[in-house]
């Protein structure tokens, strides 16, 4: 297989929710960050905020300034965002969990309030129903060190870490946690809840394989939903509850199987395949949507719940450019929405169905910064 370089972050990233480790690891090896990529801009003075390609998107704004900030998700009332950040003007070694209302949101100059201990690497956090609490998941019951980033491999292969020391709590809005969901040695994180407000979605590694289960809202009444052979994460609901939309690895041959078995054993996975899969909330009716190649990821629902919103290398020579795209359920009307030369990904939309926030590396003035942005969403 051909290497594939990834950029800015991969974060499961996400997990991103979407990366199971550190979402804001970038590999640029020599990438040009200087953005200047032919497309038009709006603000050539201030760098790319945004491209006039980017129809489906109005007035966006610039919302962090600094290190690598992602996963960003609304409230329920749309009102504030929680999300992750390695910020160094913060004070911060490796990803924490912060929040901030947006109508008072100034992250350029002052700090947001922490949410996550301090201790260890955090990852997708999820404010629950009420508005009060919020979900996330963090190594901080472990030795409290900043977990360790794999070295790069001699067989090129790109990896994530899988840290066992992760568990889902629940804090209140001035960083008291006041509910831990999981705690056993292995694998619980990325974790979303339902609009229903009534359900949890994580993956964990409980069952020898990465794979999707949900819980009741108050981590009890545990069920497997998934049981594919690969990694299954980065899952969230759509608008109505009724179904899960996530990415998956579905390695094919027996020397792909072997290579994933024996990855995971050293608590790794390989992020470079993934595809875009919907089943019900119970994991009924599984349908694979993408079937593009190389690295699908970060979705989430389009408030209609018939589309889906998603992050893609597909259409990258190299594998180094990031964009947003939107495609319908069934798999057809393919569409970009972003349109950076090196990375978007991490689209939320708010509950209301008005706004979009995502993370991207434009205006970052060359860095290897990943920042919020929050747009209109133009139908």
């Amino acid at each position: 297989m051909k290497k594939i370089i990834f950029p800015v972050y991969l974060l499961f990233i996400a997990l991103s929710c979407n990366n199971p480790g550190n979402h804001h690891d970038h590999e640029h090896n020599g990438h040009d960050h200087s953005h200047e990529n032919g497309n038009h801009k709006k603000h050539d003075s201030a760098g790319i905020v945004h491209y006039d390609q980017e129809l489906n998107l109005s007035d966006v704004k610039q919302l962090t300034f600094g290190g690598d900030n992602a996963e960003a998700y609304f409230s329920f009332n749309s009102e504030m965002i929680v999300f992750q950040s390695n910020n160094p003007a913060w004070s911060l070694e490796c990803d924490q969990i912060f929040y901030t209302r947006l109508d008072n949101a100034n992250m350029g100059a002052k700090i947001p309030q922490m949410i996550s201990t301090g201790l260890g690497r955090t990852t997708c956090s999820y404010f629950m129903p009420g508005d009060t609490t919020i979900l996330f998941a963090s190594t901080h019951m472990g030795d409290g060190s900043c977990p360790h980033v794999p070295d790069p491999r001699e067989d090129g292969k790109y990896v994530w870490p899988i840290y066992a020391d992760y568990n889902i709590f629940v804090s209140d809005l001035n960083g008291k946690i006041i509910d831990t969901l999981t705690n056993r040695p292995g694998y619980d994180a990325e974790a979303t809840v339902s609009p229903r407000g009534d359900k949890i979605v994580f993956t964990s590694d409980r069952s020898g394989d990465l794979e999707l289960f949900v819980m009741d809202i108050d981590g009890s009444n545990v069920k497997q939903i998934t049981s594919g052979l690969g990694y299954d994460g980065g899952a969230f609901f759509s608008p109505d509850g009724s179904k899960l939309v996530f990415r998956a690895s579905r390695p094919t041959t027996t020397e792909e199987q072997n290579d994933y078995k024996e990855l995971l054993k050293q608590g790794l996975v390989t992020p470079t395949n993934m595809e875009i899969y919907v089943c019900d909330a119970d994991g009924s009716n599984l349908v694979q949507v993408t079937n593009l190649g190389k690295a699908n990821w970060a979705p989430y629902f389009h408030p209609s719940g018939n589309k889906i919103l998603f992050s893609s290398n597909h259409h990258s020579q190299r594998g180094w450019q990031f964009n947003i795209f939107m495609i319908n359920l069934d798999g057809t009307g393919l569409k970009q929405i972003t349109f950076d030369k090196t990375f978007d990904a991490f689209p939320m939309f708010s509950f209301d169905g008005k706004k979009i926030i995502f993370s991207s590396n434009r205006n970052n003035g060359g860095t290897r910064n990943t920042n919020l942005f929050i747009a209109n969403w133009v139908e």
